[in-house]
């Protein structure tokens, strides 16, 4: 969030209107992954494969979250400690969103400007179908200060907006209007690159924005729970989805015209967000509702160089992620399309040695036709304490490994994922195995299951 210095940023007003305005895609020309005997039998196609149903917002895996929390700060560690506007950090962060993004189907479009001399970069996202011509979007700012890290500020609202955009594509979502999410640039600088996207559209492309929603600090060490009190209809849906937790909600005041929101916000956009909280302080009243520590600011750690990986609250990172699903879920309309194909799982536990030999599940496939498809699905639910240290790959009926996910310095715990797979040259039917390693010491766990979708 921008440090506040120099005038008093005016105070955000409520919207009248309790309906979003009408709105769409932005052309691209204007945005510059010791065996076990039991295998579970396979569950023919879903029943209702093929025909949509309303989609709830799936619940957002924090560790996913928290992973790619660990990717920044290493990014920040391997380039002078902070991720700021012109640094290398900042393009090595833009660069490991953009990668998750391509690789999930998402079309991605890196937009420059200029700013203080050194080049900056915005990252647009955008899911492919929905309405062109209404659209929901939802970002962050990518970029950290100079004195640090920045993993709170923004990498909290980085990783949870990647994380749902991840979300949206693994679900198979097909919401009723068009997604868009972005990272921001240059936020700290003076709301920079938001300021840079929203001046170079037409107004005819503004009018299309449905709605924007900002998600800048979510994972504050001594977290309060605050929702933007702009557009109604943005405010009651995130405040539902706290009701419906028993959690209260406070107005956000804080950072009233600090953050990414404010461009969208004053070219007539709908907008609305959350915040835990930065170096304000937590009074007695919030801390009986909300827990933590009154006197204390909610980010003692803001601007700072300990804005680490150690300064996020794992149940606000938790809570808001799914309040930002929630948020994308609802107000884009959408459904989901079950998968088509057989579905063949395997529920036995296998116990992963502590830096020892692979192990593997293995998974008999029967009764289809010809080879596996290019898109096969590997779900996989690996219980683990550090999944950093975890090689895992499926092996297919040849005895060829494909390589779902490498060791890393990611130290998250479990890897619950969805990988697609090429797999066409191999024969479908015959016993394919999840193989997994855990290569270094000090941990433990098991798979849990996993499943192949043909």
């Amino acid at each position: 969030m921008l440090e506040l210095n120099g005038p008093t940023l005016p105070r955000r007003s409520r919207r009248a209107a309790a309906a979003l305005t009408a709105g769409a895609a932005v052309t691209a020309a204007l945005l510059g992954l010791s065996s076990a005997p039991a295998t579970a039998a396979p569950t023919a196609a879903n029943a209702t494969a093929g025909k949509s149903a309303a989609a709830a917002a799936p619940d957002i895996s924090v560790a996913n979250v928290k992973a790619h929390l660990n990717q920044l700060q290493s990014i920040a560690a391997a380039n002078g400690g902070n991720r700021a506007h012109g640094r290398s950090g900042y393009k090595a962060s833009l660069d490991y969103v953009k990668g998750k993004l391509d690789a999930a189907g998402f079309t991605t479009t890196v937009q420059q400007f200029t700013s203080n001399g050194a080049t900056g970069y915005n990252l647009i996202a955008d899911w492919p179908g929905g309405d062109a011509d209404h659209v929901l979007f939802a970002g962050s700012h990518l970029d950290s200060v100079s004195r640090g890290a920045g993993i709170n500020d923004n990498g909290s609202g980085s990783a949870a907006v990647l994380e749902v955009a991840l979300t949206v594509a693994k679900e198979g979502y097909k919401p009723t209007k068009h997604l868009r999410f972005a990272w921001w640039g240059a936020e700290e600088l003076g709301l920079v690159g938001s300021k840079n996207y929203v001046g170079k559209l037409p107004a005819a492309e503004r009018a299309k924005i449905d709605g924007y929603l900002n998600f800048d600090m979510i994972g504050s060490p001594n977290p309060g729970y605050f929702v933007y009190d702009d557009d109604p209809t943005i405010e009651g849906v995130f405040k539902n989805y706290y009701a419906s937790k028993n959690i209260s909600t406070e107005i956000e005041t804080e950072g009233d015209g600090r953050s990414d929101h404010a461009p969208f916000k004053n070219a007539g956009v709908p907008v609305g967000g959350l915040f835990s909280g930065a170096d304000y302080t937590k009074t007695a009243a919030q801390a009986a509702k909300w827990g933590g520590t009154a006197g204390q600011p909610f980010d003692r750690c803001y601007h700072s160089s300990c804005d680490t990986t150690a300064n996020i609250n794992d149940t606000a990172l938790d809570i808001n992620s799914d309040a930002v699903a929630h948020a994308v879920w609802t107000l884009s309309g959408g459904s989901t399309t079950p998968p088509t194909g057989k579905v063949f799982e395997s529920k036995a536990q296998v116990t992963i040695p502590d830096a020892g030999a692979a192990v593997e599940s293995p998974l008999t496939v029967s009764g289809v036709t010809g080879n596996a498809p290019a898109g096969l699905k590997a779900a996989v639910d690996i219980r683990h304490s550090y999944r950093g240290d975890l090689v895992v790959d499926l092996v297919g009926p040849s005895g060829k490994a494909y390589r779902l996910k490498n060791s890393s310095s990611d130290s998250a715990a479990n890897v619950t994922e969805t990988f697609t797979v090429n797999a066409s040259a191999e024969t479908a039917n015959g016993t394919w195995k999840l193989r997994v390693q855990d290569v270094a010491a000090q941990d433990t766990g098991h798979i849990s299951s996993w499943k192949l979708t043909f």
